[in-house]
């Protein structure tokens, strides 16, 4: 399968954090998956590191490195994912999220995530 890990499910796997379920982990290292990260939540990352809101076992680099050992990819951002982001109802008010709901729709994707709001969208949903 092809997934599309929410911010926090990376934050935890990057950080080895236990709120991650067991089966996200096997999920995430699954060769047999294929895993993305958006560049929405490196966005992210790194504005609730710099505001102090997040802390991470290690810098942009590690992370990067984490990421390549582990065959996560970087998902950028294209104009189709605006587009499709243009259309979504208002279920969910986080920017970041609607943009991660909008990618995993145009993309294909199942979303990682225990949000539970994300479930109101027709977004393939896995914890």
């Amino acid at each position: 399968m092809n997934f599309l890990l929410d911010t926090h499910a990376f934050i935890w796997f990057f950080n080895g954090d236990t709120q991650l379920s067991d089966s996200a982990t096997r999920l995430i290292t699954d060769a047999e998956n294929k895993c993305f990260l958006s560049i929405a939540s490196v966005w992210e990352i790194g504005i609730k590191t710099s505001l102090c809101k997040l802390e991470l076992r290690g810098d942009l680099a590690e992370m990067t490195a984490f990421m390549t050992a582990g065959a996560i990819e970087l998902l950028p951002i294209e104009l189709r994912h605006i587009q499709r982001l243009q259309t979504l109802p208002f279920h969910h008010r986080d920017p970041f999220d609607r943009l991660l709901i909008a990618q995993a729709l145009t993309e294909g994707l199942t979303l990682l995530s225990r949000d539970t709001v994300f479930g109101q969208y027709s977004v393939p949903l896995y914890w």
